[in-house]
């Protein structure tokens, strides 16, 4: 669909048809990380007294932050926070249109400056799919808001688990997706920034190839020790999906270590 000043976007459905979500045509869609990344969450909060708060820093069109509220009605509020502010329109769409919008909203803003955005402290979970490419490595994107989904350009990896730091309430988890290739650089950082790495899971599209992505859970105030989980494959030697990928597009979500 389209309109004026609007960009174009199809409609499309997430986790077998449980949602839908208006994506652009051109630009930050949602991909197999999304999924995922909102699979690896684990349910830390259930039975907690009081509410508990999400974020999704980098939110794009909303997908993790609704996939997270149809997973966990324990989460009472989720937000969402991106520097583009078309896609934040169509988060908060999105959102209406699934029946979300009592729980998940979604604001425009710059994670550089996330003290005039959001208190300290006001989040128990964080979910992130950051851009994966440094500055000036990657292909290059003819579409505006698709590079700055894959590069670092409106903000750095430092800079953005800077702003998780900040908005982390003690012990609350950080879950990110990122490249495989950079997941040491990933790890110093957040050590660095007093978020301590508990659990990665390397994702390779299928035996004998290479990871692509990682699976990363921080935690604010943990203690060093990271659990290594099992790697999770894609594609079978038939090429088909495993049964464990396509678990992470069904409620329950990916196993997890612990």
């Amino acid at each position: 669909m389209s309109g004026r000043g609007r960009v174009a976007c199809s409609r499309d459905e997430l986790t077998l048809g449980a949602l839908s979500l208006d994506q652009p045509e051109e630009g930050p869609r949602v991909n197999a990380d999304t999924i995922l990344l909102a699979s690896y969450v684990r349910d830390t909060f259930s039975g907690a007294r009081g509410g508990r708060d999400a974020l999704d820093l980098g939110c794009a069109t909303g997908a993790v932050a609704l996939i997270l509220a149809r997973r966990f009605p324990g989460l009472t509020s989720i937000k969402g926070l991106d520097i583009q502010g078309e896609l934040v329109r169509l988060a908060n769409e999105n959102a209406r249109r699934n029946g979300l919008q009592d729980r998940v909203s979604f604001v425009e803003g710059d994670l550089r400056r996330i003290r005039e955005v959001f208190p300290p402290q006001s989040f128990d979970v964080i979910v992130s799919n950051p851009p994966y490419e440094a500055p000036g490595s990657g292909r290059l994107s003819s579409s505006r808001s698709e590079m700055m989904a894959r590069q670092e350009v409106s903000c750095t990896l430092d800079e953005l688990v800077a702003a998780c730091a900040c908005l982390l309430r003690n012990r609350g988890r950080l879950y990110l997706v990122f490249k495989a290739e950079r997941l040491c650089g990933l790890l110093s950082t957040l050590s660095r920034r007093g978020l301590e790495p508990k659990r990665c899971r390397l994702v390779h599209p299928l035996k004998g190839r290479k990871a692509s992505v990682v699976l990363v859970e921080a935690l604010r105030g943990g203690r060093p020790g990271m659990i290594v989980e099992p790697p999770l494959f894609v594609h079978d030697d038939d090429g088909a999906y495993t049964e464990e990928f396509l678990s992470a597009y069904r409620e329950e979500g990916l196993a997890c270590s612990t």
